[in-house]
């Protein structure tokens, strides 16, 4: 597996925990201690901020998965993939979107740029 694609399954491992203690340990493992996210929606610091963002998404969306679509691309110390939120009853997809992050030597995120492809209608 590439560097890309290893760090972007970290990336969905934190993004699909949903146990508090889990979360925390996937937060840590994919992002450095100052890493970023940054969407339309939120724009956070820290692993503490992250792992309340990916929190919030889980109270918003209950029953439903992070899943990669398509392959992911990289070059040099940053990569690009994109995603659905899928719902683990239906398989319905409301939510999509497309990241991009950058990262350490060692594999880990120091940014992500979100940018979301697709919402539910209000």
């Amino acid at each position: 597996m590439s560097t890309y694609a290893t760090a972007v399954a970290r990336y969905f491992e934190a993004w699909n925990a949903t146990d508090t203690d889990a979360l925390a340990k996937a937060v840590a493992a994919a992002w450095t201690e100052d890493g970023t996210y940054t969407d339309p929606l939120a724009d956070v610091r820290g692993h503490e901020q992250i792992a309340a963002v990916v929190q919030a998404a889980h109270e918003q969306f209950p029953g439903f998965e992070f899943k990669l679509t398509g392959d992911v691309d990289g070059n040099h110390h940053i990569a690009r993939f994109s995603w659905e939120l899928v719902s683990t009853a239906d398989g319905s997809a409301p939510v999509a979107g497309s990241d991009v992050i950058t990262l350490t030597e060692d594999g880990r995120i120091t940014s992500v740029l979100g940018f979301l492809d697709r919402l539910p209608e209000a």
